[in-house]
């Protein structure tokens, strides 16, 4: 009897051992497939041609899904992500673009708003000191008090003549 146990506790670890060396899963090197991960870091970066606002790494449709395994095959092939962003620049123009590339007179889209909003803040600054400063009074200088004393000797005749008339 204790042959008979010592028999059945043998062959049970005996089985254990043989399912637990047939369950190891041997780790073998990576593939030159890339990972999603690197397929969404690259297609963050454009938008989908067909729907409206909605980048690719997001997107639902078919045609995405299509252009993300093309990603998936240019990384594959070696390509760059700058490599990767022109050939779907080159194929969907530049709407494909999370950024539109900085060249030519691009850069004024970048620059002319802020530049505007400075300008403007600068002379609402400058008119605001003036409409708040107090208005000088003119002196009125020697030659125009004689000016206008003269004057007042002209109407003070012209007064009395009027008066004489009457």
């Amino acid at each position: 009897m204790k042959q008979n146990k010592l028999r059945i506790t043998l062959y049970a670890l005996l089985l254990t051992i043989l399912f637990s060396t047939l369950s190891i899963q041997f780790a073998y090197a990576q593939d030159d497939i890339p990972t999603d991960d690197e397929v969404n870091e690259v297609a963050k970066g454009l938008y989908c041609p067909v729907c409206e606002n909605t980048p690719l790494d997001v997107c639902p449709t078919e045609a995405c899904k299509q252009w993300r395994d093309v990603i998936r095959t240019q990384l594959a092939e070696g390509k760059t992500k700058e490599e990767i962003e022109q050939y779907f620049v080159d194929y969907y123009g530049d709407r494909v673009l999370a950024e539109p590339p900085r060249t030519g007179l691009n850069w004024l889209v970048y620059i002319l708003p802020p530049a505007v909003i400075l300008l403007g803040a600068v002379l609402l600054f400058k008119n605001f000191q003036a409409w708040t400063k107090p208005k000088k009074t003119e002196s009125v200088s020697s030659q125009e008090r004689s000016a206008s004393s003269s004057s007042d000797k002209y109407i003070s005749q012209i007064e009395e003549e009027l008066k004489k008339r009457k």
